[in-house]
């Protein structure tokens, strides 16, 4: 039996460059990848949209072999959520970290008035951003976000893609292994176990003293958890 792969999907505004530190420290043991989603990363320019994002998604695990563990960061959770459950074959076990509730008015709010005040700027927000994660993220990883490129500039076409985003159908859609992984810190945890409740076979990891950049503020403890993961969903793969 083939050795799964690991996709990486990345939040808003970042790009797969943003994995570098996980993917480093997954070792060598299976392959791993990450994906750029419309409006991010390579792909800076472009619309996103989901049925957009779904399709990169795809791609990316047929790149690979056509089955992968799906790993989700923020928007690239409520992607990778989607990606599954439109294609349960693709997905040999879905993880969602810091997407456990579903986008609102709410709490997509904050980015919407982000996008106002840093598109002013000559720089569309580049410098003040690379700031804001020089001082939460690990050098090396702060580094490799801003490296990828910050888009800003993607945040409405993402607000508007999501409007509509039921995080709770998709996983009732999905049904192979899923994983909620959150910070204890995190805003986007407060229906995790509403979630966790739609998911057909569903855990819930909540990470002590951690926020919503769990992923890249802690790769290391990260990186276990997700080798851990991937090492179960080989598992069942094979009984």
């Amino acid at each position: 039996m083939s050795v799964l792969p690991i996709v990486l999907v990345h939040g808003i505004r970042l790009s797969g460059q943003c994995w570098s530190a996980v993917r480093e420290q997954l070792g060598p043991e299976r392959p791993v990848t990450a994906v750029d989603l419309p409006g991010h990363g390579s792909r800076r320019g472009e619309h996103f949209t989901l049925p957009a994002a779904i399709e990169a998604i795809h791609a990316e695990i047929d790149r690979v072999g056509g089955r992968a563990v799906l790993v989700g960061h923020s928007l690239g959770g409520f992607a990778s959520s989607a990606a599954a459950a439109a294609d349960p074959s693709k997905a040999a076990g879905l993880v969602l970290a810091g997407a456990s509730t579903s986008p609102t008015r709410a709490n997509t709010t904050p980015f919407a008035l982000m996008h106002h005040a840093l598109s002013r700027r000559p720089d569309g927000g580049a410098r003040i951003s690379g700031r804001i994660f020089d001082a939460v993220l690990p050098p090396r990883v702060a580094s490799d976000v801003k490296n990828g490129g910050i888009a800003t500039e993607a945040i409405p076409d993402v607000i508007t893609a999501l409007r509509d985003f039921d995080l709770r159908r998709n996983l009732q859609r999905y049904p192979g292994p899923t994983w909620l992984i959150n910070g204890a810190r995190d805003h986007l945890r407060a229906e995790e176990q509403r979630s966790l409740t739609a998911c057909e076979q569903g855990r819930l990891l909540v990470i002590p003293r951690s926020g919503h950049y769990l992923p890249l503020a802690q790769p290391t403890v990260f990186s276990r958890l997700i080798a851990d993961v991937a090492a179960s969903c080989q598992y069942q793969e094979g009984s």
